[in-house]
C-alpha cells in the first residue's frame, strides 16, 4: 500500500514539475494576457515549482521508492528553483547597480 501511494505521489510530482511550462502556451499561440492574469499565472508557477520540489524530495528520500520518475522530477524542479533564484538575484543586482 505504501509503495503504491509513493508511486502516485511521484507521478503527481512529475506532472506538477512540468506544469510551469504551460506558461509558454500563450506566447506560442500569440496571445496577449492582461497584467492580472500574468501575475496570477506567475504566482501559480511559483507554487507549482515549490510543490513539485517538495513532492519529489519526499519520494527520493525513500530508498525503496526511488525511481527514474522521481529523479527526473527532482531534476526538473531543481532547475526551476535555480532559475527563479537566478532571476531574483539578477533583479536585485540590477536594482543596486543602477
Amino acid at each position: 500500500m505504501e509503495k503504491k501511494k509513493l508511486q502516485s505521489i511521484s507521478i503527481a510530482a512529475l506532472i506538477v514539475s512540468v506544469l510551469p511550462l504551460a506558461a509558454l502556451i500563450p506566447s506560442l499561440l500569440h496571445l496577449s494576457l492582461s497584467d492580472g492574469i500574468r501575475t496570477v499565472w506567475a504566482g501559480a508557477n511559483i507554487v507549482f515549482v515549490l510543490l513539485g520540489l517538495i513532492l519529489s524530495v519526499v519520494c527520493v528520500r525513500n530508498r525503496e521508492s526511488r525511481s527514474v520518475i522521481n529523479i527526473v522530477s527532482t531534476a526538473i524542479s531543481a532547475f526551476w528553483v535555480l532559475l527563479m533564484v537566478g532571476i531574483v538575484a539578477l533583479a536585485l543586482f540590477l536594482t543596486f547597480v543602477q
